[in-house]
């Protein structure tokens, strides 16, 4: 058979009702809690997706209003972008990557969440630059795929700090090989 709750243990109705209360205000509270933190942790896992789907891949679509629904206005970039440092350095550098590589794509390959706001994205880059592209002058009509490795803190919903390596030597290689 069933053993009665807990709650049921005492003969007096008010003190029943009472740690019955006190029963829902932990269970709410704790689902409140978790909610939240769940819905935070989903929110800044889609702000890293959309840093590549809505920034990285085709840039020159990317909009600085899109950018900073993104981004904190005080973002650091390690190392420092071409475009310089914060995050006008990273809109120059984003606005570049449009005009010399328009159909350049950034997709993550895998997405691993830490829990204390950082997130590690092993991503794949792509494209056919049309201009000059880290000294390939003139343009070769190659296209070059790469590998990318980031690190990104969040807080507030925002990037603040990404720590990214892209293997462009590889790119390079690709855009220069022999046929």
């Amino acid at each position: 058979m069933n053993e009665p709750l807990p709650i049921n243990d005492d003969p007096n109705p008010s003190a029943r009702l009472q740690k019955l209360r006190h029963l829902l205000m932990a269970a709410l509270a704790l689902a409140s809690g978790c909610g939240e933190v769940a819905a935070q942790e989903t929110d800044d896992l889609e702000t890293v997706r959309a840093f590549y789907s809505d920034v990285l891949t085709a840039p020159a679509e990317t909009t600085e209003e899109r950018y900073y629904e993104l981004f904190s206005s005080d973002v650091v970039s390690i190392p420092t972008p071409p475009g310089g440092p914060g995050a006008q350095g990273m809109i120059n550098t984003v606005a570049f990557l449009g005009q010399v590589v328009p159909d350049l794509t950034w997709e993550p390959q895998e997405i691993i969440e830490l829990d204390d706001g950082r997130f590690v994205v092993r991503g794949t880059a792509a494209g056919t630059p049309t201009g000059p592209f880290f000294g390939v002058e003139p343009p070769t009509g190659r296209s070059f795929e790469i590998m990318s490795i980031d690190i990104i803190t969040l807080e507030a919903g925002k990037i603040v700090q990404i720590y990214h390596l892209e293997d462009w030597t590889s790119a390079i290689a690709q855009l220069t090989a022999e046929e």
